[in-house]
Order: C-alpha cells, then sequence, then structure tokens
C-alpha cells in the first residue's frame, strides 16, 4: 500500500488539463484515487482517456475559463453531476512574448484574463458547493519566472504576481470554511508549447542556472500539488512554493 496521502472519494478539478502540465497533474490525482474533471479550451479527452485506461476514474469539459459565462455553466454542470468539488487546481496559463514595445493592450487583457481572471471565476463557480463540504484544497499555478530575468514576459508576470496576490487574499477568506489555498511555481517545463517558443540553448541555459541540473518535466510537479490537496497539508494556506529545481532563490 502506497505511504502518500490518498485522494480516494475527492473530486478534483483541472483546468489547462488537455495537455503538459495540466495533463499530468490531473493524471496524477487520478491514480491517487480522485474523481478528476480535466477543463480545456482544447479537446482534453486524451487526458480523460489516459486516466480511465488506468483504471481510474474521469471526464472532459471543453470551455473557456476566462469567460466568465462558459465558467459559470461548468461549474454548475460539474456541481449537478458529482455534487460536491473538494479540489480546484487552476492551471490554465498561455504566455506569448512580447516586448513592451510591442506589447498591445488586447494582448495584455487576454493574458490577464487567463492567467488570472479564470482563477478568480473557477473558485467562484466551484466554492459554494467547496463550502458546503467544509473541506477544500485550491492550488493556483504561478510562474518561477516572476524572480528571474525574463524579457518579453512583463504582462505574463504581472499576471503570475496577481496569482500570488490572489492566492494569499483567497486564503484569508476561505480558512474558516476549512479550505486552504496555495500557489505552486514551475521553472521552465518541456511541454508542447514550451518546446515552440524555446530553443535548446535556452532550455539548456535554465537547467545549468538550477541547483538540480535537468529541465523541468510535467511530472517533475505532480508531487508537490498531490501534497498540497491532500489531507496531510492541513496547516498549508497562502504560501507560494516554487518547484523548480532550485533557480528561484
Amino acid at each position: 500500500m502506497s505511504v502518500f496521502p490518498t485522494h480516494e472519494g475527492r473530486v478534483a478539478v483541472v483546468t489547462g488539463a488537455a495537455r503538459g502540465i495540466g495533463q499530468a497533474i490531473a493524471r496524477h490525482l487520478g491514480e491517487r484515487g480522485a474523481t478528476v474533471v480535466a477543463i480545456d479550451l482544447a479537446d482534453p479527452m486524451e487526458t480523460v482517456e489516459l486516466i480511465i485506461s488506468g483504471g481510474h476514474t474521469a471526464i472532459g469539459l471543453t470551455a473557456d475559463v476566462s469567460d466568465p459565462e462558459q465558467t459559470a455553466a461548468v461549474g454548475t454542470q460539474i456541481i449537478r453531476r458529482f455534487g460536491r468539488v473538494d479540489i480546484l487546481v487552476n492551471n490554465a496559463g498561455i504566455f506569448p512574448f512580447r516586448d513592451i514595445a510591442d506589447l498591445d493592450y488586447a494582448t495584455w487583457r487576454h493574458v490577464l484574463a487567463v492567467n488570472l481572471d479564470s482563477q478568480f471565476l473557477m473558485v467562484k463557480a466551484i466554492l459554494p458547493a467547496m463550502k458546503e463540504g467544509g473541506w477544500g484544497r485550491i492550488v493556483n499555478l504561478t510562474s518561477n519566472s516572476i524572480a528571474t530575468t525574463s524579457p518579453g514576459l512583463s504582462h505574463y508576470m504581472a499576471s503570475k504576481m496577481g496569482d500570488i496576490g490572489f492566492t494569499r487574499g483567497l486564503a484569508n477568506d476561505l480558512a474558516p470554511f476549512g479550505i486552504t489555498v496555495n500557489a505552486v511555481g514551475p521553472t521552465l517545463t518541456i511541454t508542447p508549447g514550451v518546446l515552440q517558443v524555446h530553443s535548446k540553448e535556452t532550455l539548456a541555459a535554465v537547467a545549468e542556472a538550477q541547483a538540480i541540473k535537468h529541465n523541468g518535466q510535467p511530472d517533475d510537479l505532480v508531487g508537490t500539488i498531490a501534497f498540497l490537496t491532500s489531507d496531510d497539508a492541513s496547516f498549508i494556506t497562502g504560501q507560494t512554493v516554487m518547484a523548480d529545481g532550485g533557480l528561484a532563490r
């Protein structure tokens, strides 16, 4: 039997779950016994099928979590289907590189909508059910880029600092209801999106700058998130954990 805390009987919602980090998180929570709701703007069925093929339970929902109406509808659908929400992992995010001279307001707003507004909207969508259950774990994905030199990401860094502020404030509001709220910041992680925009030289330089000198993989994050969403993390809230191989210190 595993020595790790399990998530049996929990309903876990993961956004941005179609691939990359979100897919790894969703799979791992499913392996620990949670019923997983995988949400993404892209089709999340690959993730769902991976979880189900392992003998676990999952459904997929396609939605733009930066859209208030779609997010509210997703929350209603989840609660009607399962009657509860125990875990929310706000993973959805985008990172278009733009120098400030070329950054237009529409791109600024889009990045903040996906990376920050979606976290607020998802919390609002599932919070009544989580409060009713008297137990909850919310994890918001931020980024270690806020503590590094990363040109062309002023809009992204603003959104990720906002995620940390939201996490800290929300932790204060929800502690009386048995709900903890924490943030996790990955390093530059090898995902399909990252491989499209970063050279091998950049990836090698990031790995060399870390204390643990290999590029982050999605599976490098899942243990931290599994712990923060477990019973064992009941006295941890409002914190930001940089699961980044020791780059941001």
